[in-house]
């Protein structure tokens, strides 16, 4: 399975480094090109490559983490989704002053999801901050926990145990509606909620 990272930003770089530390290999992108990346990959190690865009949207599993206000420019003009898996890691907020979106009442993830057609959207790697995603999840005697949603259950059950791999406690919160709205930020109660499940 190859995983492709749309995003170099604080959550896409936690979670290359997450899968660097249990070895996973993946690609990493950003809207600057590969060159911009050779040297945050070269920290990572041998397992993450910089690619472009369109090379990590062809991944069986694309993490995207972009700006909110970039997500459609970051979308726009990718291969085909073809049920293709992409993990929304994204929040409502208009950078740099953190002012909440006006989605009319509708989760983030819905709204994403109509940027990805034919892809099978999984939330999930959104909620902890950047600092926590990147460290050992293994940690404070238990697994530091991870929630996701989905409306697809084979997605959410493919995305549930490359959580496991990486050492987190997956926790599925239903659909994207439902567990959407919980873990998004702002207005879910799950952000920056440093959850561990022992034994």
């Amino acid at each position: 399975m190859t995983i492709g990272i749309i995003g170099s930003g604080a959550i896409g770089t936690a979670f290359a480094r997450t899968l660097a530390r249990a070895g996973i290999e993946a690609v990493i992108s950003n809207s600057r090109g590969p060159d911009s990346l050779q040297e945050l990959v070269r920290d990572f190690g041998p397992k993450i490559k910089a690619a472009s865009r369109e090379e990590a949207a062809r991944a069986d599993i694309v993490f995207v983490a972009v700006n909110w206000t970039n997500l459609p420019a970051a979308m726009a003009d990718l291969p085909d989704w073809k049920g293709r898996i992409v993990i929304d890691a994204n929040n409502p907020i208009e950078a740099p002053l953190f002012k909440p979106v006006d989605l009319g009442g509708r989760a983030s993830s819905e709204v994403f999801a109509d940027l990805v057609p034919g892809a099978r959207v999984v939330k999930a790697f959104n909620y902890l901050r950047a600092e926590l995603l990147a460290t050992d999840p293994r940690s404070d005697g238990g697994q530091r926990v991870l929630f996701y949603s989905g409306a697809d259950g084979a997605a959410k059950a493919e995305v549930a145990a490359l959580i496991e791999q990486l050492g987190f406690a997956g926790i599925d919160l239903g659909s994207l509606v439902v567990g959407g709205k919980l873990a998004q930020f702002p207005g879910g109660p799950l952000p920056n909620q440093n959850l561990v499940k022992l034994g």
